[in-house]
């Protein structure tokens, strides 16, 4: 892993295992969300989630503080980054920044 990349994964995983509802969702859960956020695609899609709402569910389920936090416009991966204050590895080489709404790389390209 890329040293860039080992810092977002420990940031990300640090920000899920602080919200986490329990154990498991931190101490399981939270590094895997980390890793997955680093993939390059949408990131329900990589967590093999159907759709954005049973993502959306999943987090409320073991990340509710946090789930609470974001706000609705906002994708996951989005919210996430912004939370640690990074642009996701995925986002310069997305196609869909249309429908990323308040996606930072469309803003500063405008």
């Amino acid at each position: 892993m890329k040293t860039q990349h080992k810092e977002m994964y420990d940031a990300i995983n640090a920000l899920l295992g602080s919200y986490a509802v329990n154990g498991h969702a931190k101490y399981i859960l939270a590094p895997y969300v980390a890793r997955v956020s680093l993939e390059m695609n949408h990131m329900y899609a990589d967590l093999n989630f159907k759709s954005r709402s049973e993502m959306g569910r999943f987090m409320m389920k073991n990340f509710p503080k946090l789930a609470e936090q974001k706000p609705k416009e906002k994708l996951w991966k989005k919210f996430l980054y912004d939370m640690i204050g990074a642009v996701a590895p995925a986002c310069g080489n997305c196609d869909d920044q249309e429908t990323c709404f308040k996606c930072i790389v469309s803003e500063m390209s405008a």
